[in-house]
C-alpha cells in the first residue's frame, strides 16, 4: 500500500468575507475547515472582486482579480502556478465571475497546471447555450466536480454527460451546534413566549417571502403568538438596481394583511455568531423560494443541523434533504399550503419535537470537520491521479501555446471626448476639438460599443461609459427627424443640427446601432426605445442607393431580427436590401476583380460582413458564397509582401484597372476586417480568418508599413490614420472607436463563447 504525500499548499478561488454573499462566507468556512483538518497545509485563497476598491480581506487571501477583467484572471493562474499549489478548488456560480454567463474563469482554467476541484453552487437542468457551453467547458478542465446533492450529480449525468468518476457528492458544511430547546434563547431577543418563525439569507424576490406573509393571517387565527423573523440584508445587486423596494413591498403587504405586529424585519448581514443565537431561538425555520432548480442552499442547511423544524417549498436542496420525516415540503407560492404545515408543527409539538432530533442527527455528517474531510480525500484523490508540478509547465509556454496577449480596455480618451450631448467628431492630438462638433455617425459606433463591452461583461470596468450609453442613445433619438423619416448627421458644438438629413451611410449606420441595441443594450428602456426607433426609421432605406448603406443597414436588421425574429416587416426588408446587394455585386464583379463597385473605398469588409451574416441567417447560399469570395479577394489585396496588413488608402482609393492608393491608410479599414473576417471564422470554422483578423488588428498596434503603432497605450486614444512617412497624431472619435470596438471583437473571438454569442 503507498503512503500518500501529505497536500502542502491548497488554494481556494471565489468569493470571499468581507464581501455580502453566500459563496464567500462558504469559501471562507470551507478553507477554514480544511486547514483545521490539515494544519501541515497552507491554505490561502484568490478573492473575486466586484468592485474596484475591493475589500479589507484577511491575510488568508493571497492574491485577488477583478470579476469583469479576463486579464487578471490569466495572472491569477500565472500565480498560482508560480507558487506551485497542489490542488486548487474552485467555487462556481455562473454569476461571480466575469463574461457571458461567468465564462472569464475559463481563461484561468485553461493557464493552471495543478489539479482544480470545482465546488458546483448551481447546475441547470435547462441551461442556454452560454451556460452549456460554460459548464461543459468546467466539466472538461476540472479533475474533480463536487456536488451537495444527488439530484446534482444526476444533473451533470443526463445533462451534461460528465462520468461518475468525475462527480463527488459532499454536503454543504455546517457549524456544529447542540441540540437546544429555542427557549433558553428567545429571551435576548425580546420574543420569549412566542413561537418564532424563520427566514434568514440575502433577501430579494426570488425568496418567496411574500407568500408566508400571505399564510400569517390563517396561521395567527389560531397562533397569536407566532412572529416571523426576517432576517438578512438585501442582496447588494438588488439593492443597487432597485434599492429597498421589495423589502418595502414586503412592509406594505404584512400592513395590508394586517400582521404588522407578528413581523420583524432585522435588515442586517449578520455575523455567524449571532446567527447561531438567532437559530437557537427559532421553533420552525421556513423557506419559501420559488425556483425548483436550486440544487443548494447553505441556509438551509444549517438550519436543518441545528435541529430545527422546517417548512420549505419543494426545490431540489429540500426534496433531498427533508425526506423521509425529516421536514415539510409545500407547493411553490402556495400560502395556504404553507400556513397548513406551520399549523401542523404547531398543534403538534411532539411531531415537532421528533423532526428536530431526526434533523440533528442527520446533520452531524454535514459537519465542517466531517465535510473538510471529505474534500481532503477528493483533493488527495486528484493530486494521485495526477501528477504534474506547475512550473515544470513553464517550459511549455511558448509564444505560439500561451493565450494571444490583448492590450487591456483603457477608455479613458473615449470619455475625455464625450460630453452630456454625445461624442465629438475630432480631436487635436489627444484634446477635443470642439470646432468640429459632433455626429451621427460616431454616437452609432460608441452605442454599439457600449453594448459590446457590456457583453464582454467589462463595463463596469468603467461605470461612466455606461451612463454614457444613454447619452449617445439619446442623441440618435434627436438626430431622427420625424418629419422624414432621417437622421441628420452633423452638429454644431452649440447643439444646431448643420443639414436637415444625413447621408445614407450615417443612416444605415444608426440603424445598425440601434438594431443592436434591441439584442445587446444593458438596460431595458434603452431597449425599448432602440426598437421604436428602429421602426421608425427603416422606411427610407428602401429608396437608398448606396451600398455601404444597405450594408449598415443589414448588420442593424441581423440584430434587430435576434430580438424580434417573427418581425414581417423588418424579414421584408432584409429580403430586400440583400437582394439590392447581390445584384449590385453580379452586374460588377469579373473573375478578377469580384467586388460590388469598380472602386474599392471606405469601410470595404462591412459588404462582404453583411452578405455573411444575411446570407448565413436566411439560408441563401449564394449570399453567402460572394462574402466569403469578396472577402478572401479583399485580404488578397490588402497583405503587403511582408505579412503586414495594408488597408485601401483614403488619398485615391482603388480604381479597377487603375492605380491603388496605399495611404491614408484609416482605422476604421482594419476594424471592419477584423469584424468581417472574425464573423467568417466563425460561420465556417476556417482558422485562415482568425489569422487575418489578427493580422488587421495588429496594425493598430505597429505591424503595418511604417512600424508605427496607431493605438496609444498612455491615453486609450487611436490616432487618425498612415500617412506616407508618420503617423496622423490627433485621436479622433472614429479612429479611437475603430481600435475598441476592434479589441472587443477580438476579446469576444479569443472567448470559449464566441460561437455561442454571435
Amino acid at each position: 500500500m503507498s503512503i500518500l504525500s501529505p497536500l502542502r499548499r491548497v488554494a481556494f478561488l471565489g468569493d470571499y468575507v468581507p464581501r455580502l454573499c453566500g459563496i464567500a462566507t462558504f469559501t471562507r468556512d470551507l478553507c477554514e475547515a480544511v486547514s483545521q483538518a490539515a494544519p501541515e497545509a497552507d491554505c490561502y485563497v484568490g478573492a473575486v472582486n466586484d468592485r474596484a476598491k475591493g475589500y479589507d480581506y484577511p491575510e488568508r487571501v493571497r492574491f485577488e482579480l477583478m470579476e469583469k477583467e479576463v486579464d487578471s484572471y490569466r495572472r491569477a493562474a500565472d500565480f498560482l502556478n508560480f507558487n506551485n499549489a497542489d490542488v486548487l478548488c474552485v467555487q462556481h456560480e455562473f454569476g461571480i465571475y466575469g463574461g457571458p454567463a461567468g465564462s472569464h474563469l475559463l481563461a484561468l482554467l485553461k493557464e493552471v497546471r495543478m489539479p482544480v476541484v470545482t465546488t458546483l453552487h448551481t447546475i441547470l437542468s435547462e441551461p442556454n447555450t452560454a451556460q452549456r457551453k460554460v459548464m461543459e467547458e468546467v466539466a472538461r478542465r476540472s479533475d474533480r466536480l463536487v456536488v451537495m446533492a444527488r439530484k446534482g450529480a444526476e444533473i451533470l449525468r443526463e445533462v451534461y454527460a460528465v462520468p461518475d468518476s468525475k462527480i463527488a457528492i459532499i454536503p454543504h458544511g455546517i457549524p456544529d451546534v447542540p441540540l437546544e430547546d429555542s427557549a433558553t434563547s428567545k429571551a435576548q431577543f425580546g420574543v420569549q413566549g412566542r413561537q418564532v418563525l424563520l427566514t434568514f439569507g440575502l433577501i430579494g424576490p426570488g425568496k418567496g417571502i411574500e407568500h408566508v406573509i400571505e399564510a400569517l393571517p390563517e396561521i395567527v387565527k389560531t397562533h397569536p403568538e407566532v412572529v416571523y423573523l426576517i432576517l438578512g440584508a438585501t442582496h447588494p445587486n438588488l439593492l443597487e438596481r432597485e434599492g429597498e423596494r421589495y423589502r418595502r413591498s414586503l412592509e406594505w403587504l404584512a400592513e395590508e394583511r394586517g400582521v404588522k405586529a407578528h413581523v420583524i424585519f432585522y435588515n442586517r448581514f449578520v455575523t455567524p455568531a449571532d446567527l447561531r443565537e438567532f437559530i437557537s431561538a427559532t421553533d420552525i425555520y421556513l423557506t419559501p423560494y420559488l425556483n425548483v432548480s436550486q440544487i443548494t442552499s447553505g441556509t438551509l442547511a444549517q438550519v436543518f443541523g441545528a435541529g430545527k423544524a422546517v417548512v420549505s417549498t419543494a426545490y431540489w436542496h429540500a426534496q433531498e434533504l427533508l425526506a423521509e420525516g425529516r421536514g415539510l415540503l409545500v407547493p411553490f407560492a402556495d400560502p395556504a399550503a404553507i400556513a397548513g404545515a406551520v399549523a401542523q408543527y404547531l398543534d403538534h409539538p411532539a411531531l415537532m419535537q421528533r423532526t428536530r432530533e431526526v434533523a440533528w442527527q442527520t446533520g452531524r455528517s454535514m459537519i465542517w470537520p466531517a465535510v473538510a474531510a471529505r474534500y481532503l480525500d477528493c483533493f488527495q484523490d486528484v493530486c494521485t491521479e495526477r501528477k504534474l508540478p506547475a512550473r515544470t509547465a513553464f517550459a511549455g509556454w511558448t509564444a505560439a501555446a500561451r493565450a494571444y496577449q490583448l492590450p487591456e480596455l483603457k477608455l479613458d480618451h473615449l470619455l475625455r471626448m464625450s460630453d452630456s450631448t454625445g461624442i465629438f467628431q475630432h480631436a487635436l492630438f489627444s484634446v477635443p476639438d470642439f470646432h468640429h462638433g459632433y455626429c451621427t455617425d460616431d454616437n452609432a459606433r460608441a452605442f454599439i460599443l457600449c453594448c459590446h463591452l457590456d457583453d464582454l461583461g467589462d463595463m463596469p470596468h468603467c461605470k461612466c461609459l455606461r451612463d454614457l450609453s444613454s447619452t449617445f442613445l439619446a442623441f440618435l433619438a434627436y438626430a431622427l427627424n420625424a418629419d422624414t423619416g432621417r437622421f441628420r448627421n452633423f452638429m454644431s458644438f452649440d447643439r444646431r443640427w448643420l443639414e436637415p438629413a444625413g447621408s445614407e451611410d450615417s443612416h444605415g449606420r444608426a440603424l445598425w446601432a440601434l438594431g443592436t441595441g434591441t439584442t445587446h443594450a444593458a438596460d431595458v428602456g434603452q431597449r425599448g426605445l432602440c426598437a421604436q426607433l428602429f421602426g421608425l426609421a427603416l422606411t427610407p432605406v428602401e429608396a437608398f442607393t448606396s451600398p455601404r448603406a444597405w450594408a449598415f443597414t443589414l448588420l442593424g436588421l441581423h440584430e434587430y431580427l435576434r430580438a424580434f425574429p417573427e418581425d414581417k416587416r423588418a424579414k421584408a426588408a432584409r429580403e430586400v436590401v440583400l437582394r439590392d446587394l447581390v445584384q449590385v455585386w453580379k452586374h460588377c464583379a469579373e473573375p478578377n476583380w469580384p467586388w460590388f463597385e469598380s472602386s474599392a473605398n471606405y469601410d470595404n469588409a462591412r459588404l462582404c460582413q453583411a452578405l455573411l451574416l444575411s446570407g448565413r441567417a436566411t439560408g441563401d447560399d449564394e449570399a453567402f458564397d460572394i462574402g466569403l469570395e469578396s472577402l478572401r479577394w479583399l485580404v488578397s489585396i490588402q497583405k503587403t509582401q511582408t505579412g503586414c496588413f495594408r488597408p485601401v488608402g483614403s488619398n485615391g482609393f482603388y480604381v479597377r484597372d487603375g492605380m491603388r492608393a496605399h495611404f491614408d491608410q484609416q482605422p476604421i479599414e482594419a476594424q471592419a476586417m477584423v469584424a468581417a473576417c472574425l464573423d467568417a471564422r466563425r460561420l465556417t470554422g476556417d482558422d485562415f480568418w482568425f489569422r487575418e483578423a489578427n493580422r488587421a488588428f495588429e496594425w493598430f498596434l505597429g505591424r503595418n508599413d511604417l512600424a508605427l503603432s496607431l493605438y496609444d497605450p498612455a491615453t486609450g486614444g487611436c490616432r487618425d490614420g498612415l500617412h506616407p512617412g508618420r503617423v496622423n497624431q490627433n485621436q479622433g472619435a472614429e479612429s479611437t472607436l475603430a481600435f475598441h470596438l476592434a479589441l472587443a471583437d477580438m476579446n469576444f473571438a479569443t472567448h470559449p463563447l464566441s460561437n455561442a454569442n454571435a
